[in-house]
């Protein structure tokens, strides 16, 4: 949705301008043993600076981050994929401060 591949005009190239808000990102569900197994890698910068977290260590302390690091990864690596990553709004409940754009509701089953 965020890349615009539903809308006819779609060009990979281009921005298509979609926003995406997602809401009640504290309660997905991972299947398997994913929630305790899966390890997300990050460097410092440091020598020895390697940090390992699962996802059940970002689901108690930033909820939204995991589905942000999912939809990132499906991005392109480019400055286009940094410009549609800002599209992106990721809230932990039910509420967001965009009702004032009449946000349009999609059911993903």
């Amino acid at each position: 949705m965020i890349r615009g591949k539903h809308k006819p005009g779609f060009t990979p190239h281009v921005d298509c301008g979609d926003n995406v808000i997602i809401i009640n990102a504290d309660k997905i569900k991972l299947t398997g043993k994913k929630r305790t197994d899966k390890v997300y890698v990050r460097y410092t910068g440091y020598p020895g600076g390697q940090r390992f977290a699962t996802p059940r260590i970002w689901l108690d302390k930033f909820p939204t981050r995991v589905v942000e690091h999912a939809v990132r990864g499906m991005l392109p690596k480019n400055r286009l994929g940094r410009q549609l990553f800002k599209n992106l709004y990721v809230y932990a409940g039910s509420e967001h401060p965009h009702a004032a754009q009449q946000p349009k509701e999609v059911k993903i089953s």
